[in-house]
């Protein structure tokens, strides 16, 4: 997908795509290692590191990232910082590098976690709580103990002042106790929402002594403490941040932690646009590119640096859903409220003229929200099980998505293809739309149908406007508006928009993040990532049955009933993806050879010798 719709948004809940879990290999309420989805945790409690990095990774050296944008925050567990906070504080990208959770994953399985702050945990066999139990040797940069007390803090007041999706999970423990001088439970009252105590396990936590309660949720450029590998260095705000290693962090011999956090220095450059970017990425003066835009894969990368073997390229396949990238449809705005209207939007996207002209044919079609996974709909007829979950709402569903033919419109690669544009006319004719000369007109209202698509980078413009083109051709006119950052940002956190680039990321354990992105409760919440407004019982119920499966295979059965219910309801006009990951780096970073299930793991990556 074209960098710039793929944001740090979306990507943090990447990490937090889980579904149901199961208590690993233990009995009823005995300390455990790890926590796993269903089953055990794939590494016993005697590993000595993660299967992809490398235990004698060089220490040492720097590396530099770079982002398109800018920031005016530090902290990034508030809804005023959720995309303008600086990058490699809790990132899903770049390492959680100064706030740490309780439990840490292991990207090469779908989801287990593994002991952080917390040594082991202890779930009982109804899930109705979970006690963690504190690393005796843990603690803040600053030297202070991480307590009983931080883990208790840290819940309150991101359930309070947190962003929505914090507020929403943690709202779910009903009460916490100190267990011994190192443990702290926590009740839920049931075992219904069965991802909860992994969320619990993934909370960052904060230093209850170092923290401002009353201006917590506000932006804020004054560096904080956390118990991470890496305290805050230079700030220049919205320009660039350094991380500095912490030569007295307490989890470096972790099983966990080995081989990770190996540069002395972690600093991120922020560049106006993306084409001023990569001239400076040419330059050498950053070490990493993740390549999104084929056209610059395949022409972009032939600078002497390149040629001589200073810069490589490279390509990993993941073995994750590929997810859903699309132009998203506000609900909430009256034109987009009819499913017709969307139906005929969705149709009217040519990606084959899109990737032929644009992309040379890089690209492959989104037709799924787990696209390319065993969670995917696509070409699988509903089961039993589906059906039965199903049942109760009778037009949430299609039939061609419900026996598994659906697919999304293919165009004779025109960029005018006359059989769709003709179908989509009389999808929006039975809407109360009506072609008069070269605009298309809402008969009861009289008024033209226009809509604005926003965007925030100027590479999103060639799609925005092929787009517009096509639909031009029926008299839509959707005219294209790019913003900075800042202005994006406050108008997707406040719904005011017609329809955007968005992003929605899988993993292969959906779970409570599919609430935050499409439950009825989210739909008016501000900040929240129910970009298209949804409200709909079918998909309400999807999403709690989804928390309530216990065996692999009756999740997969629910995931892809959710799937079919969002495709049917043509929220999103489908665009494409990238069935690989790209990257170019500067040799004088490198990387172990094996990579996870989930692609690069950049805090793995280390200095190379000089030559």
């Amino acid at each position: 997908m074209p960098i710039g719709f793929f944001g740090p948004r979306s990507a943090l809940f990447a990490a937090s795509a889980l579904a149901a879990i199961c208590f690993a290999g233990m009995a009823a309420a005995e300390p455990s290692h790890g926590l796993a989805m269903h089953g055990q945790p794939r590494l016993p409690a005697g590993y000595t590191h993660l299967p992809y990095a490398d235990p004698d990774a060089p220490k040492g050296g720097r590396i530099t990232y770079a982002f398109v944008g800018s920031f005016d925050s530090l902290n990034p567990f508030i809804v005023k910082g959720a995309e303008t906070t600086a990058r490699g504080i809790w990132d899903v990208s770049l390492g959680n590098n100064v706030f740490e959770a309780l439990l840490a994953r292991n990207r090469d399985e779908a989801f287990s976690l593994y002991g952080l702050l917390a040594e082991s945990v202890e779930v009982p066999e109804d899930r109705s709580s979970i006690t963690f139990n504190l690393n005796p040797k843990a603690h803040f940069s600053d030297g202070v103990p991480v307590t009983q007390d931080d883990v208790i803090f840290s819940l309150e007041i991101l359930r309070e002042k947190g962003r929505p999706n914090y507020r929403s999970w943690y709202s779910k423990v009903k009460s916490t106790e100190k267990i011994g001088e190192h443990g702290v439970k926590m009740n839920f009252g049931d075992g219904a929402d069965r991802e909860l105590p992994l969320l619990l396990g993934l909370m960052p936590i904060l230093p209850k002594h170092a923290t401002d309660i009353e201006n917590f949720d506000r932006s804020t450029l004054k560096p904080l403490i956390g118990s991470g590998p890496y305290t805050m260095g230079e700030i220049r705000p919205g320009q660039s941040f350094e991380l500095k290693r912490d030569p007295n962090y307490w989890g470096k011999d972790l099983p966990i932690k080995r081989g990770f956090d190996n540069f002395d220095t972690i600093r991120i450059d922020y560049y106006r646009d993306r084409n001023a970017m990569f001239e400076a990425f040419k330059k050498g003066l950053y070490d990493v590119n993740a390549e999104a835009d084929p056209a610059n894969w395949r022409n972009g990368y032939n600078f002497p640096a390149v040629t001589d073997g200073r810069v490589i390229k490279e390509g990993v396949e993941t073995g994750l859903p590929k997810g859903m990238l699309g132009f998203a449809m506000n609900t909430r705005r009256p034109a987009f409220q009819d499913i017709r209207v969307r139906k005929a939007l969705a149709s009217l996207f040519d990606f084959e003229w899109v990737d032929r002209n644009l992309f040379f044919d890089a690209y492959k079609r989104n037709a799924s929200y787990f696209e390319g996974s065993e969670l995917s709909s696509i070409g699988i007829p509903a089961s039993d099980k589906e059906k039965a979950l199903l049942a109760p709402f009778p037009d949430a569903v299609e039939p061609d998505v419900l026996d598994g033919s659906y697919r999304p419109a293919v165009s004779d690669g025109s960029g005018g293809d006359r059989k769709l544009l003709r179908a989509a006319l009389e999808l929006l004719k039975s809407a109360g739309y009506e072609l008069k000369g070269n605009t298309l007109f809402n008969v009861e209202t009289g008024q033209p149908f226009t809509f604005e698509l926003l965007l925030k980078d100027r590479e999103q413009e060639r799609v925005g406007l092929a787009f517009a083109r096509t639909l031009a051709r029926i008299g839509i006119k959707a005219s294209i508006r790019t913003v900075d950052s800042a202005q994006y940002e406050r108008r997707v956190q406040e719904f005011d928009f017609d329809m955007i680039p968005a992003s929605w990321v899988a993993s292969l354990s959906p779970g409570n993040e599919q609430n935050y992105r499409w439950s009825s409760a989210q739909a008016e919440v501000p900040g929240s990532y129910n970009y298209v407004g949804a409200k709909s019982p079918a998909i309400d119920a999807m999403l709690k049955a989804i928390l309530a499966a216990e065996e692999r295979t009756d999740f997969i059965e629910t995931v892809r009933a959710l799937d079919r219910v969002l495709i049917s309801q043509y929220y999103v006009v489908p665009l494409y993806y990238l069935p690989e990951q790209w990257v170019a780096r500067w040799s004088r970073v490198g990387h172990p050879d094996k990579q996870s299930v989930s692609g690069y793991t950049y805090p793995t990556w280390y200095a190379t010798p000089a030559k």
